[in-house]
Order: C-alpha cells, then structure tokens, then sequence
C-alpha cells in the first residue's frame, strides 16, 4: 500500500512538472487561469439561467414535472382543461428555478477562491468538464442547503395572477386526484421541492459545464489575457 502511494505521489508530480514545462507557464499562472475560467463561466451562467425564460426556454435543462406525475400526463384527458394545467405549472416551476439561480454565486466564488495549485494542475489536463466537476465536488452540498429554502420560496412566490407554482400544481394534483379512484389509478402528492431544487442544480452544473468547453475548446471565448495564455496550450 505505501509503495502504491508513492509510486503514485511520483506519477502526480512528474505530470504537474512535465505540464509545467511543456506549456511554459507558472503554476501560479495555471491556477489564475483557472480561476478566471470559472469566474467567467459561472458568472455567464448564473446571468443566463436566472433570467426569464433561462429554464423554460432552454430544452437542455427546462425542468418537467416529477416522475411520480407521468400517471397525470398519462390521464391527462379525464381531467378537464389538463393539458392547460400542466402548461402552466411547467412554466411556473421553471420560473420559480430561474429566480432561485442567482443565490448560486456567492457560493461559487468561494469555491474558486479556494482552489489550490494540485486542483489547477489537475483540472488543467482534465477532460472537457473537469473544472465543473471540482466545481460540483466543492459546492453542491452547500449549494443544496441555500438553494432548497430559496426554491420552496419562489415556489411559493405569486406567479401567474396571485398563483404561484406550488398552487397550480396543487390544483392539477386535485383534479387528477379526484378522478383517479375512477380509472383505477394511484393518488400523487404534492410535494415539488425537492424535485425541482434537484433538477434546478443538474441544470446549473449543466450550463457551467458548457461554459468551460466552450473557453477550452473556441479561442473566441477566451475573452483574457490570462484564459487565452493558459488554455492556448490546450489547442497544442
């Protein structure tokens, strides 16, 4: 066992040395790159997400109703006016996770102040994702607890005419409900929360993901000094 770690302690600096002097940069340089990298991706889509339509209208991460709810979408046409329903809390769900997104920085800046040269190194020669996976490594946990009581909030936050999601949902939970001892179907709860604070997050980490490849692979999103300087060895 404590020949494995060495062998492998010799093996991570052997890389971060061999980085060092292929590239010509400082380790200093790697981990300032990095964190611009980060900065800029987040900062973009933290911007992006948290505006109208940031969810709803981006296929990639528009948030559906619960699984559990597929046995509503499957009925849809014992309930009347259903098909409206189910629009509007779809809608109302993704408007709540788009006034939820911006609680996510903060957080995020922390995370990258925090990383350490071994992280830089290592993110550096990663895959295409491997920044966004420190990112989620270091943030969700945390990100979960602020974005949770934020999400419930903004469920709950007056919407369309003084309804909020959590109010249309409940209302289309109704109806089905209702009708479903009649088709021999089971009841749904109405809990939304956690559902959508967890695909709220999925959706986050998505676009930050997309973020990254793009400064890693597209010299035009490399819009500083520093990113063009550390990521031009990428296209090596």
């Amino acid at each position: 066992m404590k020949k494995s770690l060495h062998f492998l302690l010799i093996a991570l600096l052997f890389t971060a040395y061999s980085c060092k002097e292929d590239s010509g940069l400082s380790e200093a340089e790697v981990v300032d790159g990095l964190k611009t990298a980060l900065n800029v991706g987040t900062d973009s889509t933290v911007k992006n997400v948290s505006t109208t339509d940031g969810y709803y209208g981006d296929k990639l991460i528009k948030i559906l109703l619960p699984p559990e709810a597929d046995v509503i979408i499957d009925n849809i046409s014992y309930v009347p006016g259903g098909t409206q329903m189910v629009d509007n809390v779809i809608k109302g769900i993704n408007r709540s996770a788009e006034d939820a997104a911006k609680e996510a920085k903060p957080i995020f800046v922390d995370a990258v102040t925090n990383l350490t040269i071994t992280d830089g190194m290592n993110i550096l020669k990663g895959a295409d994702d491997a920044a966004t996976q420190y990112l989620k490594a270091n943030t969700y946990t945390q990100l979960k607890g602020v974005f949770k009581p934020k999400m419930d909030a903004s469920l709950s936050k007056p919407l369309f005419k003084s309804t909020s999601a959590k109010d249309l949902y409940k209302t289309l939970v109704d109806a089905y409900n209702s009708i479903a001892p009649f088709i021999g179907k089971p009841n749904v709860n109405y809990d939304l929360t956690d559902f959508v604070t967890g695909k709220g997050l999925d959706g986050l980490f998505t676009k930050v993901a997309a973020e990254e490849s793009k400064i890693r692979k597209d010299p035009l999103a490399r819009v500083t000094d520093i990113l063009r300087k550390v990521f031009s060895t990428l296209d090596k």
